[in-house]
C-alpha cells in the first residue's frame, strides 16, 4: 500500500469512537443496537494486522480487510463490509490505483453489497451512503476533476446520503418492522459509512497524496 495503513485505521478509530455514543442511540431507535460495538471490534482486528496490510499491494489488502472484517464483526454489517473489500480487492487486480481507477474499484465494491444485501438506494441502509459516493466518483472521473475536488464533492454527497436516510421507511433488517415508526431516524450504518469515508478524504485531502 502507497501510504501506511496504520494512518487510515487510526482516523477510521478515532472518528467510531468520538461518535459511538451517537451511533449507538441510532440504531438502539430502529436497530439491533450493536452496531458500533461489531464495527470497532471489527477496526480493533484491522489495527492489530496495520503492518501487515502496509507490506501487501492494494488488492491483497483489500482482500485481508475483507476477510478479517467478516470474520470479527459479525452480523449483518460484517457481512456487507466484507463483501465490500474483498470485490474491491478482485476488481483492484484490473485496475490502476488512481482515481479513475478506484473509482471502478469501489463501484464495484458497491455493486456487489447490493447483490449480497439484495438492497438499493432508497432502502434507508448504508447503501444510501455508499451509492452517491460511487456515483461521485465516477461523475468526478468523467469530469476530469482533481483528486481533493473529487473528495471534497465526495464527502458533500456521503454526507447528504446519510442525512437523506432519516425521512425513509426502512424495507431492511429490524427497521423494517417498525413500517412508518422508522421515520425520523438516521439509519447507522449510514452514519459510520459516511464518518469513515469522510476521515479517510480528510487524510488524503491533507496529505495530497494519491489513493
Amino acid at each position: 500500500m502507497t501510504m501506511s495503513s496504520s494512518l487510515f485505521i487510526t482516523a477510521i478509530q478515532n472518528t467510531i469512537n468520538a461518535h459511538a455514543d451517537e451511533v449507538a442511540e441510532l440504531d438502539r431507535a430502529i436497530g439491533d443496537g450493536d452496531h458500533v460495538v461489531n464495527l470497532q471490534r471489527g477496526l480493533d482486528a484491522l489495527n492489530a494486522i496495520s503492518d501487515d496490510l502496509a507490506t501487501m499491494d492494494w488488492s491483497a489488502a483489500f482482500m485481508k480487510i475483507g476477510m478479517t472484517l467478516m470474520s470479527t464483526m459479525g452480523g449483518a454489517s460484517g457481512s456487507l463490509f466484507g463483501t465490500l473489500f474483498i470485490n474491491m480487492s478482485k476488481a483492484a487486480k484490473e485496475q490502476d490505483m488512481n482515481l479513475a481507477g478506484f473509482s471502478a474499484i469501489f463501484y464495484q465494491g458497491v455493486e456487489s453489497v447490493k447483490q449480497r444485501g439484495k438492497a438499493d438506494l432508497g432502502e434507508k441502509t448504508m447503501l444510501d451512503t455508499l451509492i452517491p459516493v460511487a456515483n461521485s466518483l465516477q461523475k468526478s472521473v468523467s469530469n476530469n476533476d482533481s483528486l481533493n475536488t473529487a473528495l471534497d464533492k465526495l464527502k458533500l454527497v456521503a454526507v447528504q446520503g446519510m442525512e437523506s436516510t432519516k425521512d425513509m421507511i426502512a424495507t431492511k433488517g429490524r427497521a423494517s418492522f417498525l413500517g412508518e415508526r422508522a421515520i425520523g431516524h438516521i439509519d447507522a450504518g449510514a452514519r459510520t459509512s459516511q464518518l469513515m469515508i469522510g476521515a479517510i478524504a480528510d487524510i488524503l485531502i491533507t496529505s495530497s497524496l494519491q489513493p
